[in-house]
This record gives structure tokens, sequence and C-alpha cells, in this order.
């Protein structure tokens, strides 16, 4: 299912930072970009049969659904489903945290994410080809996403299949409905060759949703007379008992349908929560699969860290969302390109500075390191501390260039040129850049020629 939010609209500064990952968009808040310092923003997003759950479980239709493990457990849900919808037809889901899996391929040779089965024997065999096999897609990149279960879905026959989201949208200054009378295609392409078909109304945060509000979406959307009233009554059960009560960031159905009997369905579903809600959704936090995102990922959130792998071989290490970007931008001015988005914010100890390196220095690619820190809130010493532990603790043979202002850093220097490690102290942001690009080249052309480089400070 293709996301139409958070990829219309994009400010400068959010098109200079798709250049370098579209996540870094998702981990810094739209305010950051803005030139405000805010604390970081990640946002949870669960599996396509937990997201139906809580749709089942706030009232709204959505076709009978079971998850299987293995393919015996797919062929026994597709034949219970049978039995009870009275046809054998299902349609056999890969659990995957990707979007485009309809167009996606499996390692197995399958070809999509998303079947239509005839029989239980088909759905066992095709959950054969799905389970603990990856499946790759547009948005997994070339790793690709491992498959460890499948939804067996009842088939349910739609006259008109719409698209339907909530989110919170800066332009409005809070929620706002997003619909489309054309559902189960890529929405994106929808909105970039037909803005038009795309309808928004707000909601008053304070106020919240009213029924008017809720039948108007339902209209504009296209619902038949019949199904208007029980689509209002959806829009508003997602809203207030979905998007409110588990402080989700993004609920996206594509498609909501309806079909000959005047029923309205939830066919697919994707929900996204603000991670700086964690503290108050514990049991929808502990749905988090881990499995589906990068260890490096999972590794920084358990130490809080702001932390995105890129595709570079000049590690970061700043504090800050938006000088990590300047400084990213400086390396690529200069030359070099950035092998991750990393900010360790305002209130970082010299442990977490450590795990930072341990991050950094786990990407092979990184031939060199780059240490930004300008000191407010932060204290130059320290994240000399971090350094020249972490420095000692991983026995770093990759050059570091540490550039220093702010508070305490006379310490922080002093600290530096006490510890008698290979760690190259810069005033100046544009040297340390110029510097590190030339130092990570240095080690990529030793590297290729299969030599061993050593790098001795001068006297």
């Amino acid at each position: 299912m293709a996301s139409l939010f958070f990829r219309t609209g994009r400010s400068a500064a959010e098109r200079w930072t798709h250049n370098y990952g579209s996540k870094i968009v998702a981990a810094i808040s739209p305010a950051a970009l803005c030139g405000h310092r805010l604390q970081q923003q990640r946002n949870l997003s669960i599996h396509e049969h937990l997201s139906m759950g809580l749709l089942k479980d706030a009232g709204v239709a959505v076709p009978r659904f079971k998850v299987a493990s293995t393919p015996d457990e797919a062929f026994k849900y597709a034949s219970e489903i049978g039995q009870i919808s009275g046809a054998p037809d299902v349609v056999v889901k890969a659990q995957v945290l990707a979007g485009g899996r309809g167009k996606g391929k499996f390692d197995s040779g399958l070809r999509g994410g998303v079947k239509l089965v005839f029989s239980p024997e088909e759905a066992k065999e095709i959950a054969e080809k799905m389970i603990n096999h990856k499946l790759f897609t547009k948005q997994t990149g070339k790793d690709g996403r491992l498959c460890q279960k499948v939804m067996i879905a009842e088939r349910l026959y739609s006259r008109r299949e719409y698209y339907f989201g909530i989110t919170m949208e800066r332009n409005f200054g809070g929620p706002v409905l997003v619909g489309s009378s054309q559902g189960g295609v890529n929405i994106e392409e929808v909105a970039a060759e037909n803005p038009s078909a795309i309808i928004k109304e707000p909601v008053d945060i304070i106020s919240g949703i009213t029924r008017d509000q809720a039948v108007h979406v339902a209209k504009e959307m296209g619902f038949s007379d019949q199904c208007i009233q029980k689509a209002a009554d959806y829009i508003i059960k997602m809203y207030n008992d979905v998007f409110l009560k588990f402080d989700a960031s993004m609920v996206e159905i594509n498609p909501m349908s309806e079909d000959n009997h005047g029923e309205v369905y939830c066919m697919d579903a994707k929900i996204n929560f603000d991670d700086n809600a964690a503290y108050r959704q514990k049991e929808i936090f502990s749905l988090r699969d881990w499995t589906q995102e990068d260890e490096r990922d999972h590794r920084a959130a358990l130490a809080d860290l702001n932390y995105i792998g890129l595709e570079g071989n000049i590690g970061c290490l700043v504090n800050g969302a938006g000088l990590a970007m300047a400084t990213m931008d400086i390396i690529k001015l200069h030359g070099g390109t950035p092998a991750n988005f990393l900010d360790v914010g305002g209130g970082a100890t010299a442990q977490q500075v450590t795990e930072a390196f341990r991050l950094i220095t786990s990407d092979k690619k990184v031939n060199a390191v780059l240490v930004n820190i300008f000191g407010g809130i932060m204290r130059c010493d320290i994240i000399a501390q971090g350094i020249c532990a972490a420095a000692t603790e991983l026995d770093m043979k990759i050059p570091i260039v540490v550039r220093l202002q702010g508070t305490q850093v006379d310490d922080a220097k002093a600290i530096i040129a006490s510890s008698n490690l290979k760690i190259l102290a810069c005033d100046n942001l544009d040297e340390a850049a110029r510097m590190v690009v030339k130092l990570s080249t240095i080690v990529d052309l030793a590297r290729e020629a299969s030599v061993d480089v050593k790098f001795e400070l001068p006297l």
C-alpha cells in the first residue's frame, strides 16, 4: 500500500534531506527543519494484521482474517475462513513492514506479496514461498525484509474502492482527513497526476470531528447514498477510537470499499504511532517488531540516539538536527558522502557517545568520522570523554576529526590532547570537513589496494 502522507508539499529542506535518505524527514521534527531545536521524533509502524485488529476493536468492519506462521497454519486458517464465508477463495498477504508489497518479489522466486488463492492447498503453497523468505520492494532496498508471518484474509467482492487516511498536517495546524474516489491504486500517482482527486478536511483538535464533516468526506469520496452514513460512522470511529485514542500519527486505509449489499469495509490498514507517546501507549509499543528494522535503529533507540544509516563513507556525530544536516551538507560540498545522520541530543552522556561510535563503526563502509559539537546545553568535555573512551574501547583504526566549540571547550581540548589518541582537532568546521573528506579518500584508496594505512599526529 503506497503512502500519500509526508510525500507531497515538501519544503526545500525536506527535499534536500530526501537526497540523503527519506527516513531523515521522519526522524526529525518539521520545526527542526525550520531552524528550531526540538526533540527527535520517530514513528512506530506495526504489521497490517495488528492495525486491522485495532480497527476491528474500534467497531470498524474488516474482512475475517487470521495470521499464520507456518504453511500448515495457512492451510488450516484458509479452510476455516472458507467454511465460514462459504467460499474457498482467500487472500494471502505477506506481513512485512514495507509498502508496495503487491509489486514486490521474494527470494523464493514468487512475485507479489499479496496473492489471491482459490483453495487451502494453494494458500499453503503460496505461504511456503513467503514465510521465512525475503521480500524486495521499492521501500525495502537491496536487503529486503524477512517475512515471518502471513495474513489469511477473507475475499470480499468490492463494488467500489476508495482511499481514506488521517494524519497531522502542518498546513492545517492539526489533524486532517484525506480521501479520494480512487482507492486500491498507488495514491502517490493519483496525487501527482490528478491532485483534484484528493480531498482534505481539517479537524479542530480541540472540538474534535463532527458528523457533518464525516458525512461530507464520505460524499466527496464517492460513497453511494446507501453507504454514506455507515462510511461516516467508520470515519468517526477511526478518528476517535484509533487516531486519538492511541496517539497515532497516521491512519491509512487503501482501499476502503463498499459492496453490492451496502456494506462498508476497510480492506487494508496501515497505522503509525508517535514515539513521543510511548510512555502512555505501552501496550501499543510492545507490538513493535524490531526484526523488521535495521539492527542499528534498535540499538539507537535503546540508547536514545537519533541515528539513521545512509549510503556514504564518512561517519557523523553531531548534536542537534539542524547542525547535523548542515554537517552532512558541508561534507557533500567538499566531495564526501555522509554515512549516517546521528544527533546525540542536548543531554548525551559519555556512555551514549561511546554507543554512538559503536553504531557509526558498525558500518564497514565508514572510512573516517567527523565529530561536530556546538556546546550549549551539551558540554564539550562530556563529548570528549565519550570520544576518548570509544576510541580506546573500540580500538578504532580509522581517523577521527573533531570540531568542538562552546561550553567547556578548553577542558575538552585538554582531555583529547592528554589522551595520546590519534584524534585530529579543528576549530573551523570548513577545515574539519575538508580534512575528513581527504582522510576518507586516503583510506578508501588504501582499502582498494589492500594496503594498511596508519595515521600519525604531527609533533
